[in-house]
């Protein structure tokens, strides 16, 4: 039995776009959707109050959930929708459903201006310690924009999906974030693109400007692991094109690049259960920050 993907809710743009982005990973997925209405209850000051100004509060934080769900059962038909309501705070809640399902999903703010996401310190709290894969969706997203363009030139849902882009750090690799990917290029009938960045060792850099076969070696190298990395996930999955990209640099800005012309994002983070501070790492930071789609994070130990 397929297990539940959840959205946490607020009423805000951003999170009706990502209640909409997964209820399309519903559909492709075959799972039940359900959205979590977390918020801190009606203020004392209010509840207090002889006036019907705590009526009317409650009357609606319990519309959120209702109207979103109504609006999601029209557009997508045939996708299970729960509600849950839950008073407390969003950034400890949310964690604790995240055992129960298989993936999480979160609106997040886009930057002015330029791709990315504004995290703010509940986003970013739940990327941190969620144990399931958490994926941020930004104000705006729609299902158009996860497909290539047609013959005008515009993106539709009637086109073929993007490539999901895979950042991939072939020194440690995990078998939660590479499955993650596939599984995601599998469902949605596209391509995988494997971006990997890698920096020399300190104290060889300083050869590379004057040594050229130096370089090349090294490239080869990290080509090599790449493709060795990536192989038994080829054969798990023979039906997805796989793009392997080996690049000399930072990660993060491949990704970001890549990340224009991608259906959603895939990128690790390492499972860290002190209770104090946000550790998400540098690369999967900056792609969260910069991403011009949608972004998943998978957590691994």
């Amino acid at each position: 039995m397929p297990r539940t993907l959840i959205v946490g809710l607020d009423g805000s743009s951003e999170s009706r776009a990502a209640a909409d982005w997964a209820a399309r990973e519903a559909r492709l997925r075959g799972s039940p959707l359900r959205l979590v209405h977390v918020w801190e209850g009606v203020p004392e000051a209010m509840a207090e109050s002889p006036t019907p100004g705590a009526e009317s509060f409650q009357h609606w934080v319990e519309r959120i959930p209702r109207e979103a769900a109504a609006g999601l059962r029209a557009r997508h038909p045939g996708v299970d929708v729960t509600t849950e309501q839950i008073v407390g705070r969003a950034y400890e809640v949310l964690p604790g459903l995240a055992e129960e399902a298989d993936l999480l999903a979160l609106g997040s703010r886009g930057l002015s201006g330029i791709g990315g996401f504004m995290i703010g310190s509940v986003g970013l709290a739940v990327v941190a310690h969620a144990e399931c894969p958490v994926v941020l969706v930004r104000a705006g997203e729609q299902a158009a924009d996860e497909h290539t363009s047609d013959p005008t030139g515009m993106p539709s849902v009637t086109t073929p999906y993007r490539p999901v882009v895979l950042g991939l750090d072939t020194d440690s690799p995990d078998e939660a974030v590479i499955g993650f990917a596939f599984d995601a290029a599998a469902r949605r009938q596209t391509s995988l693109r494997v971006v990997h960045g890698w920096n020399p060792p300190p104290y060889y850099a300083y050869r590379l400007p004057a040594d050229l076969e130096y370089h090349g070696e090294l490239s080869t190298q990290q080509a090599k692991a790449l493709t060795e990395t990536v192989l038994p996930w080829r054969r798990k999955y023979p039906t997805v094109e796989v793009v392997e990209e080996s690049h000399w640099g930072r990660a993060g800005n491949f990704l970001m690049d890549a990340s224009r012309d991608a259906s959603l994002v895939v990128v690790g983070r390492r499972i860290r259960r002190s209770p104090f501070g946000a550790h998400i790492g540098p690369v999967t930071h900056a792609v969260l920050h910069h991403s011009a789609a949608p972004v998943a994070v998978v957590p691994h130990p």
